[in-house]
Order: C-alpha cells, then sequence, then structure tokens
C-alpha cells in the first residue's frame, strides 16, 4: 500500500487547511478524486473529497481510520471496487472488503450514519471485464437490499450505458476508464437524486 502514500498524507494535510465542519465525505478512487465540479455540484451537503489516486476498495479499508480520523459526517458517500478487478481480484473479493468497509464505518461513526455506495461503473476500458462487475454490483446491492439499513445502493452503471446496452463514449474522458465533463453530470444527476 506504499504507493498510495503521498495521496493519504495529502488528504491529511488538505483536512488542516478547510475552514468549515464537513457534513458530506466522498471517499473512494480517482474517480471521485478527479470530480473538479464536486464542491460546487454538492455545495449545500458540505462536502469534501476523499478520493485518492488508483485507489482500491482494499485500500480504502486499509487507509481508512487515518483517513477518517478527523471528521464527524452527516453521511458518506462510496465509490471503489473497479480498480480492484482490474488488478484481477475477484467479485467474491472485493464483496469481502466492502464488508470489511461496513464493519468500520460503523464501529467508528456508528450505527446510524447515512451510508451510499456507488455501483461500479462500465468503463470502456474495462468491458471485457463487464459481467464481473455486474455480478460484484448485484453481491453488494444484494448485502445492502438485505442488511444494511443505513445503507443505499447508487446505481450508476445503466445510467452510463446508450441504446446498445454498451458504456456511452461521450461519458468517459479519453483514456476510456475516467468520466469527461458529460459523465460527471450524469453523476451529479443520480447521486444528487439519492441523496438530496
Amino acid at each position: 500500500m506504499n504507493w498510495y502514500e503521498d495521496d493519504v498524507k495529502q488528504l491529511e494535510q488538505n483536512r488542516l487547511k478547510l475552514n468549515y465542519e464537513p457534513e458530506t465525505l466522498f471517499y473512494g478512487s480517482s474517480t471521485l478524486r478527479l470530480w473538479e465540479n464536486l464542491y460546487q455540484d454538492f455545495a449545500t451537503l458540505k462536502p469534501v473529497n476523499l478520493g485518492f489516486g488508483g485507489s482500491t476498495l482494499a485500500a480504502c479499508v486499509w487507509f481508512f481510520d487515518r483517513i477518517m480520523k478527523p471528521y464527524q459526517p452527516q453521511r458518506l458517500v462510496v465509490y471503489a471496487g473497479d480498480n480492484d478487478l482490474g488488478d484481477d481480484r475477484h467479485p467474491e473479493e472485493v464483496f469481502i472488503f466492502f464488508k470489511q468497509l461496513v464493519v468500520q464505518i460503523r464501529e467508528r461513526f456508528g450505527i446510524h450514519l447515512p451510508c451510499y455506495f456507488i455501483s461500479l461503473k462500465p468503463s470502456i476500458s474495462r468491458w471485457n471485464l463487464a459481467d464481473q462487475f455486474v455480478y460484484t454490483n448485484q453481491l453488494i446491492q444484494d448485502e445492502i437490499a438485505r442488511n444494511q439499513n443505513h445503507w443505499q445502493f447508487i446505481d450508476i452503471f445503466k445510467p452510463m450505458l446508450n441504446g446498445a446496452s454498451q458504456p456511452d463514449k461521450a461519458l468517459y474522458a479519453d483514456d476510456g476508464l475516467h468520466l469527461s465533463a458529460q459523465g460527471y453530470e450524469i453523476w451529479k444527476s443520480v447521486i444528487g437524486k439519492a441523496i438530496l
């Protein structure tokens, strides 16, 4: 996990510079980190962006206590897991990391904190793994429906497909992995409806 160290240190330093008490934590991978308009898009929720580059759900678990230590949020939004699959982990492993994160959140913030898991997105560059992405999303969605009363699953997968059930190229940057401005508009709309 050493390769995340610089990004995690930056998150720790950013906390010291904040001149407000964040109410909404966005925690996860570079899809969040690169969201340039996140603070404007969710201004009424007093957000803080805790995304770090290339983060896996495993890394979110690993660094959770350290990154979350100074916060007392009113809600938590998580996006991570697609990098785990991109690193050849199996859906069941990602699911285990999700369950570990649930336990950490409960221990740190109590059982009543509203939490939101953004589904894995259908990236063009990882479309060969689409079945694994769908399966992982289903595992997490089912777990939330059955056992996690204070969690909500936000489906971003289907809204990012075109009429042919393929990833909509207009929603992605040139690398086919990260989002374009239009892609972030979709995220703003879908996530906003869930948490506002």
